[in-house]
């Protein structure tokens, strides 16, 4: 039954495994105040499905294994009834003296059986066995969750939120040329007139993806599961990708703005800074959106320490708290301004930019997956479409630290 055993421990492990797994997004999700988002529910479903599938193994295999040892009880008790007493022999002896000794080696040279067997027993050298010499019966012991550092929070797509990407080829439209309002020069004067133009900005997206080939065995082998571990990798990266081109892309069409000067800076340098980047959004963008901000983690090393969060009074900002970093969410303000901090953002720059200014167009697809029977395996894939969307270029900042 040794086979049985470990099938059936290796199923059971990994139903558990399936649990911690879930109960990990759960977490995070909880943990963060918001609701699985799809990819997640998509991970949910998958381990489900394969929980489904393992449970009935598992309780034919536990069905078979009480059947066995209760057979196994029942012939060590028919082995007992007609037995003889060899198992009442002595398995080591302990001579209480000297004296003792000596007569069980006079005895045995009589010829007494028993004094025989006793010394034959005080003399027998023990072999001393150590798991080096069963090698094949101890398992590797693989303790998960498996250490996968990658960053999936996006940030900078989370401030603004992303939009369901229309299919086929579309535009935003936008108001080029706006209608005119002026002071009539006289009574019964003809007033000022302008028509509104109103344009349209093309939206191309970008497919992003990627794929792996997994063998079959690597499938059902692996504890924990290796299809999990994948899929949820490739829903990382492509999160990573997604966000860095957001970055890059509004990095590229952002206008100049304040730089912060060569070595430690202060807070009121800081906060000027960020005043002079927001109004010149607020500005351009008359007033329409929500400012924020977006730092990359280099610059918060410059950020944070001149805005403390020790009970700040009479001052610009409410300090930021570094348990915030990695979460997706604002880890502080200054001015007001909520910061960000992505990964995705080019090192000494900061963006200020306005909600209204530009938009995120995504569709994602999702894993997908197709079996290749002539090699046993399993070909699964990540992919989906997405299209940062710049409506103007004017109410993005780009705020420098001279290096």
């Amino acid at each position: 039954m040794r086979n049985t055993d470990q099938l059936l421990t290796r199923l059971a492990g990994e139903i558990e495994e399936k649990q911690r797994f879930v109960d990990g997004l759960v977490e995070a999700a909880e943990k963060d105040g918001r609701d699985l988002s799809s990819q997640e529910m998509e991970l949910v479903t998958r381990s489900r499905e394969r929980m489904g599938e393992l449970a009935p193994q598992v309780e034919q295999l536990k069905e078979t294994r009480r059947i066995s040892d209760e057979s196994r009880r029942s012939l060590d008790e028919v082995a007992r009834m007609f037995g003889d007493r060899e198992g009442d022999k002595p398995r080591e002896v302990q001579y209480r003296s000297a004296g003792a000794y000596v007569m069980d080696r006079w005895r045995a040279g009589l010829g007494q059986r028993e004094a025989v067997e006793r010394l034959d027993l005080f003399h027998r050298a023990a072999a001393h066995q150590t798991t080096t010499d069963n090698p094949g019966l101890l398992p590797e012991q693989i303790l998960g969750p498996v250490v996968n550092f990658i960053d999936q929070a996006r940030p900078l797509i989370t401030a603004l939120g992303p939009r369901q990407l229309p299919s086929g080829s579309w535009s935003r439209p936008h108001v080029t040329q706006h209608t005119q309002v002026g002071p009539q020069s006289g009574e019964k004067t003809e007033l000022v007139s302008r028509k509104m133009i109103i344009g349209k900005i093309p939206v191309a997206a970008t497919t992003l993806g990627g794929y792996v080939n997994v063998s079959r065995q690597d499938i059902d082998w692996t504890q924990p599961a290796v299809m999990d571990i994948v899929i949820a990798d490739l829903a990382g990266q492509y999160a990573i990708e997604t966000e860095n081109k957001a970055a890059d892309d509004f990095t590229t069409a952002a206008t100049a703005g304040p730089t912060l000067p060569t070595g430690a800076n202060d807070a009121a340098t800081v906060a000027a800074a960020f005043w002079a980047a927001a109004a010149t959004v607020l500005g351009n963008m008359k007033g329409a959106g929500r400012v924020f901000a977006v730092a990359p983690p280099q610059m918060m090393g410059l950020i944070g320490p001149v805005f403390p969060g020790v009970n700040p009074t009479n001052a610009q900002s409410l300090g930021f708290d570094t348990s915030a970093l990695g979460s997706g969410g604002p880890v502080g303000s200054v001015a007001g301004i909520p910061v960000y901090v992505s990964a995705g953002v080019n090192n000494n720059t900061i963006l200020v930019l306005s909600s209204a200014a530009v938009e995120i167009y995504e569709d994602r697809i999702g894993s997908l997956q197709v079996v290749e029977p002539s090699v046993l395996g399993v070909q699964v894939a990540y992919a989906g479409y997405f299209a940062p969307l710049i409506i103007d270029a004017t109410g993005i900042i780009k705020i420098t630290k001279t290096p």
